[in-house]
């Protein structure tokens, strides 16, 4: 009934709350206790630190600090909740255990305030493990109210373009971020320890290439020249291969200007890795270890749940060709089919049309199939290889099928998590395929290949057999956290400016 109350009682409008605030700090200023003028508070303990060993600090001295996020009490004595990077310890705040005019100005301060606290460990008659308070300085003052306490901040785009406000109303939130962290730790461990080198390539480059992209587009000012921001870090990594590194990787940011969607922001995070004398069955084992692993070390457990869901990500995934993929879920076996007619004609006959700029040809028939009927079932981990050499422009060619390439797409959810292949080291085979591409361009699709005659000038000097691998860091948050959307693993999501 009270908090009924509190909810339908007259709230004073903003202008008059900002106009408060301001009011207290020149009155802090005319003091002499300008709290922006405080440098530093040396904290000693957190909430949770408190919590895990209170029986050892109970009544010991402790120095705590963060945000006021609640205050009540009347008079004389004060309860408050403190939030820390941890969490929330309840602050016991008595006038006559402290010096009065501190606790004089204590009862001043907003929710809001960050504060650093002098005081002791110690439990309430309620059993709640809480600071007692001795000394209370204010570090920073909140010029701006927090949303109203028992709504908080509920609206996602929102919390999205106010992602500070996000985390302070919604602690849970920064558990994804945590995870994150943790995932690309656990990540670089795991190539180390297999003998990579993590490495840093150009972010700007003269020419987009690397994946299928619409690039964005800037200009150079002193060079006078047009430049594209990096669409995949794939040929600077390959030149290091070229270069006698054999084992390279690196994360790192790639912008492509395209679409948003719930799985789609135009810059996000990969890494990309380049394995000399290996081919795309190695990049498959280390696509298993990396997620099942941080599964397992990150969450203690295989089974995961994502996009309604329950997967399980044990390792002994499943690893199927795209011709057999096609035959299970479409009905049409590929591997029986030579004629390119006959193979567009097939997959028409199941509803499957082309792309209008694709040419009518085997490969690209079979890979429409699979991409308008088979990767929307693809629930459990699944490794779909041997993809159409017509879509896969930097991959080698399967010596059993050259129509095929030795590449892998990992499906989890009916989502792609990683992107690999038997990388491509003939030089002339290269540039017949950036020419194909370069065609393709001319005919109005600008999400193609360009040529790049110093990548090609690098393979001319000899790569050694490589396998090649990249993966979105995003997506595999995603999956290890449940979040249904990148904007949810994205600190600070690409948004549409407020009109």
């Amino acid at each position: 009934m009270a908090e009924q109350e509190r909810n339908n009682a007259p709230q004073p409008e903003l202008s008059d709350l900002l106009r408060i605030r301001r009011e207290k700090l020149a009155e802090l200023q005319s003091a002499g206790e300008d709290p922006f003028r405080q440098t530093r508070f040396d904290w000693d303990a957190t909430s949770q630190q408190i919590k895990d060993n209170f029986d050892a600090m109970e009544g010991k001295p402790v120095k705590v600090v963060g945000r006021l996020m609640s205050k009540r009490g009347m008079g004389k004595v004060s309860f408050c909740d403190l939030q820390d990077k941890d969490g929330r310890i309840q602050l016991y705040a008595r006038q006559d255990e402290m010096d009065e005019e501190v606790y004089k100005k204590f009862k001043k301060f907003d929710i809001g305030d960050i504060v650093g606290v002098d005081g002791e460990v110690f439990r309430t008659q309620r059993g709640e493990m809480s600071v007692r308070a001795k000394d209370i300085t204010l570090l920073s003052k909140s010029l701006l109210p927090l949303p109203e306490k028992f709504h908080g901040l509920q609206d996602k785009e929102l919390r999205y373009r106010q992602r500070y406000v996000d985390l302070i109303m919604n602690p849970e939130v920064k558990r994804n971020f945590i995870i994150r962290s943790r995932f690309i730790k656990f990540l670089r461990d795991y190539l180390d320890n297999m003998g990579y080198i993590e490495v840093e390539t150009p972010v700007l480059n003269t020419i987009a290439g690397g994946a299928a992209a619409r690039p964005f587009v800037t200009h150079h000012n002193t060079l006078d020249l047009d430049m594209y921001m990096r669409i995949a870090t794939e040929l600077p990594l390959k030149r290091l291969i070229v270069g006698g590194m054999d084992r390279v990787y690196e994360v790192g940011r790639i912008f492509r200007n395209e679409g948003m969607d719930p799985k789609h922001n135009p810059e996000f995070t990969t890494v990309e890795m380049y394995q000399a004398y290996t081919d795309f069955h190695g990049m498959m084992d280390i696509a298993e270890g990396v997620l099942s692993g941080a599964a397992k070390e990150i969450l203690g457990t295989y089974q995961v749940e994502w996009l309604g869901e329950q997967i399980d990500l044990t390792p002994g995934w499943r690893r199927m060709t795209m011709v057999e993929a096609v035959k299970e879920y479409v009905g049409i076996d590929f591997g029986a089919i030579s004629d390119d007619t006959e193979a567009v004609a097939a997959a028409k006959a199941k509803g499957v049309e082309l792309a209008e700029a694709a040419e009518k040809t085997w490969g690209n028939a079979l890979y429409a199939c699979f991409d308008q009927r088979v990767e929307e079932k693809l629930i459990q981990p699944t490794f779909i290889t041997m993809y159409p050499v017509e879509v896969s422009p930097l991959t080698k060619r399967s010596p059993a099928d050259p129509r095929l390439t030795e590449r892998f797409e990992l499906f989890i959810c009916h989502s792609e998590l990683a992107n690999a292949y038997s990388e491509l080291n003939d030089p002339i085979d290269q540039r017949h395929r950036f020419e194909k591409q370069v065609e393709q361009r001319e005919r109005g699709d600008d999400e193609t290949e360009m040529m790049d005659e110093d990548f090609l000038n690098a393979l001319g000097y000899g790569m050694p057999p490589t396998g090649g691998m990249g993966m979105g860091i995003d997506r595999a948050v995603m999956l290890l956290t449940g979040a249904d959307s990148i904007r949810d693993v994205l600190l600070f999501p690409t948004m549409k400016p407020l009109d």
